[in-house]
């Protein structure tokens, strides 16, 4: 597809992306009941520091095999936070990429200070590329789906589907924002919201034990935040200043890129409204999570995945994966070594990156998902 090759082994210099760092994060299961036994077995996410051909150093986290699915995490958070929802993604037989935005996680900041959306894109778009991926399925949480939104826009043909998690694109968020230039305090308000919201999603009392794990994760996130409160400037800026994401979601609609908004019933620091929004003018569909609040998927991690299997095993979503099959040469059955030569680069460095996972070993356990869902009929 004419973009940039990246090869080699982990720890080499491959194709401008030098690996810096690597680590193995201990796998961490969903929330249970104290006395429930947990005969699972559920994949590590190998998590890495790569130096892209310019020197811009980024941190990546990887699992799996099969079609990727690239994931954009929400404004203050970074790609492990994610660990427990994506391990359980690639039981679904998907290679799950997790990347860190700039001024977020292991991802330096950018040169130009980060305050336009466009800057954050256009990175994300040279990560993918280095890291020697094709196309994708792009999942966007928050700040991220509106990342996701725009790569997808400004160049379709990277995108297998967009997924939106309770992303902050759509009209009445566009409002919310135009509001906010004015009066500064309206989008301050709702970051104390999302702080209250990111606070609540840590089941202190409902479960310790998840508690404990969950903090394990968000632990380097918040030391991070602690010593650096103003790295974070830039992306905050960057979100009061963006303007109308309707040309994109338009965009989407009019090239046939599938689009999902997943949005949780109870958010009210992205309304639902939003993502109704969001899917009209893109001509998707709104899957909507009862119960859930803005995090919801950081809360449980086993309903967005219940969710993707439904979608992904939906009839029209079959028909769509094999005429995406056939485009790019692949047989509705083909194997997990003929999807990654078609969806990746020949040595791509994301297949270096990827720890050796036995699938069959795989056992994703009995544990059912906390929140129901429905689909919101267009009316």
């Amino acid at each position: 597809m004419g973009r940039s090759r990246a090869h080699g082994a982990a720890g080499d210099d491959a194709a401008g992306i030098d690996v810096l760092a690597t680590t193995e994060d201990e796998t961490v299961l969903g929330p249970m009941p104290h006395d429930e036994a947990v005969p699972s077995t559920l994949p590590r996410l190998a998590r890495h520091t790569i130096a892209l051909a310019d020197g811009h150093k980024v941190r990546v986290a990887v699992c799996g095999r099969g079609v990727p699915i690239v994931l954009i995490h929400g404004y203050s958070a970074e790609g492990m936070l994610y660990a427990q929802t994506l391990s359980r993604i690639v039981t679904s037989g998907f290679k799950v990429v997790a990347i860190d935005v700039a001024n977020h996680g292991g991802t330096q900041g950018l040169p130009t200070g980060g305050a336009n959306f466009e800057e954050y894109t256009k990175l994300l778009g040279r990560v993918v590329d280095e890291l020697g991926i094709n196309k994708a399925v792009y999942m966007g949480h928050s700040m991220g789906g509106r990342l996701v939104t725009e790569l997808a826009a400004r160049e379709p043909d990277r995108a297998l589907a967009v997924i939106l998690l309770d992303a902050i694109v759509g009209e009445p968020w566009d409002r919310i924002v135009a509001v906010s230039r004015f009066n500064p305090f309206v989008l301050a308000g709702v970051g104390a919201i999302l702080l209250a919201d990111s606070m609540s999603t840590v089941p202190f009392v409902r479960d310790p034990r998840q508690a404990v794990k969950f903090s394990r994760l968000a632990m380097p996130m918040v030391v991070s935040h602690v010593k650096n409160p103003l790295h974070l400037l830039g992306p905050g800026v960057s979100i009061l200043r963006s303007r109308s994401s309707k040309w994109m979601l338009e965009k989407l609609g009019r090239e046939g890129v599938p689009v999902v908004a997943i949005h949780g019933d109870r958010d009210i620091v992205v309304p639902l409204s939003t993502a109704r929004s969001a899917a009209k003018l893109a001509k998707g569909g709104v899957v909507v999570v009862e119960g859930g609040r803005h995090s919801w998927l950081l809360k449980d991690p086993e309903t967005l995945p219940a969710i993707l299997r439904e979608l992904f095993d939906a009839p029209e979503s079959i028909e769509s994966r094999n005429r995406d099959f056939a485009e790019m040469g692949l047989a509705p059955d083909a194997s997990l070594d003929e999807i990654e030569a078609a969806f990746y680069e020949p040595d791509a460095a994301v297949l270096a990156l990827t720890p050796d996972i036995d699938l069959s070993a795989i056992k994703p356990g009995p544990r059912r998902p906390r929140y129901r869902w429905h689909v919101d009929l267009p009316t």
